[in-house]
């Protein structure tokens, strides 16, 4: 079978449209571009596919060789699954942020913006590490891990505070 012009011109319409949407601030709007994106996808499948075939369950006299890859089938199922799950979410989150906000455009955050425009430097880098190297003790937070800790449960010189069964401290 060939792949007819018309479907790869469709997949790569609602492909642009697609993420032209999703890099919008408008929540609304890049739920329109995930849903485009997903239909574009599930015509890029149908394209590769492969050729029509017959059904094996039909009347079961077809030669094997005939029968129609089912994986593709499979697949835009699945494809539409997820696209509408995600899509639910996506929708719970826009209409939680309408009720707060009176709004679904998305503002940005003047702390992120700050340390993206600051940078962090050389010596705080070099320290910080990935938490898998010397920086000691048996977590990610390496010596930094007291901080996890609430400050009201803590006993002399900052440590966590051991109690008994009874509740009473150590």
């Amino acid at each position: 079978m060939s792949v007819s012009l018309v479907l790869i011109v469709v997949m790569a319409a609602l492909y642009a449209c697609g993420v032209y949407l999703l890099l919008e601030r408008s929540m609304t709007r890049v739920l329109l571009g995930f849903l485009l994106v997903g239909n574009a996808t599930n015509i890029l499948i149908l394209i590769m596919s492969g050729r029509r075939g017959a059904a094996p369950i039909v009347d079961g006299q077809a030669d094997p060789a005939e029968f129609a890859d089912p994986l593709p089938q499979a697949f835009v199922l699945t494809a539409i699954v997820i696209t509408f799950g995600i899509s639910a979410f996506m929708l719970a989150l826009i209409y939680r942020s309408w009720r707060l906000a009176q709004g679904d455009t998305l503002a940005d955050d003047a702390e992120d913006l700050e340390i993206g425009r600051r940078g962090v430097p050389a010596e705080e880098e070099s320290e910080q590490g990935d938490g898998d190297d010397e920086a000691g003790g048996d977590s990610e937070f390496g010596d930094r891990a007291e901080a996890a800790v609430p400050a009201d449960d803590r006993g002399p010189q900052g440590h966590r505070a051991h109690h008994d069964e009874k509740g009473d401290r150590a």
